[in-house]
C-alpha cells in the first residue's frame, strides 16, 4: 500500500467513523470538498498544510492519518525500516513515525526533517487536545506559536500545545530535524 493510498483509506474511514459529509469536513478542516475527495480518490498527494488541516478538522492527532489501524498498537521494539515515513510532495518536508500513541495512552515520538526555506502551518486543533515537546537536533528553527515566537537553536526544547495556530519556519541556510513527543493535554 502507498502512503497515498493510505492516507486515502484512513481520512475516509476517519471521516465516516465521525458521521461527516464532505461539505462538513471542508468547513470544518478549510480544506475545498473537490480537495477533500481527491485525496480519497488517491488523485491527488496532500501537502503538509492540508493534512494538518484534515487532522485538526477531524480532531485527531496527524498520525492517526499517516499510520494503518491495525499497525497503532503499541510494540517493544519499533524497528527503523517498519516506522512509517511521508514526504510532503510540495514542501519536501520529511516525517517519520518513531512511535506511535498505544491505546493506553503515553507519548507518540515523530522525527520530522524540513528543507531550507520551508514553511509549514497548521491552524488550531479540534477535538482533544494535546501537547508537544520539540527538541531540535540540528539546524535552525523559528516556531509561531498563536502569538508568540520562539527562535530555537540544535538542543533547544519547547513545550507547546495545539490549541493556538502554529507556523514552522527553518532559519539559516540549510534545513532542520527535529524530535517531537506528543502526549494527551
Amino acid at each position: 500500500m502507498t502512503i497515498d493510498t493510505l492516507i486515502a483509506s484512513r481520512l475516509l474511514a476517519l471521516r465516516q467513523a465521525k458521521g461527516l459529509s464532505l461539505a462538513e469536513l471542508a468547513e470544518l478542516s478549510g480544506v475545498s470538498k473537490a480537495m477533500i475527495s481527491k485525496v480519497e480518490r488517491v488523485e491527488s498527494s496532500p501537502t503538509a498544510m492540508i493534512l494538518g488541516r484534515l487532522a485538526a478538522g477531524l480532531g485527531v492527532p496527524l498520525a492517526q492519518l499517516l499510520i494503518e489501524e491495525d499497525k497503532q498498537a503499541g510494540r517493544r521494539l519499533r524497528k527503523k525500516a517498519d516506522q512509517e515515513v511521508w514526504r510532503d510532495p510540495e514542501a519536501g518536508y520529511l516525517r517519520r513515525q518513531v512511535a506511535e500513541r498505544g491505546s493506553e495512552g503515553g507519548a507518540e515520538m515523530v522525527e520530522v526533517e524540513l528543507p531550507r526555506a520551508t514553511r509549514v502551518a497548521y491552524p488550531r486543533w479540534t477535538g482533544q487536545p494535546y501537547r508537544q515537546r520539540l527538541w531540535l537536533v540540528e539546524g535552525g528553527l523559528r516556531i509561531e506559536y498563536g502569538d508568540e515566537a520562539f527562535e530555537l537553536a540544535p538542543g533547544d526544547c519547547l513545550d507547546f500545545g495545539v490549541d493556538r495556530p502554529l507556523v514552522f519556519k527553518t532559519l539559516g541556510r540549510s534545513g532542520c530535524r527535529y524530535l517531537l513527543v506528543i502526549s494527551p493535554g
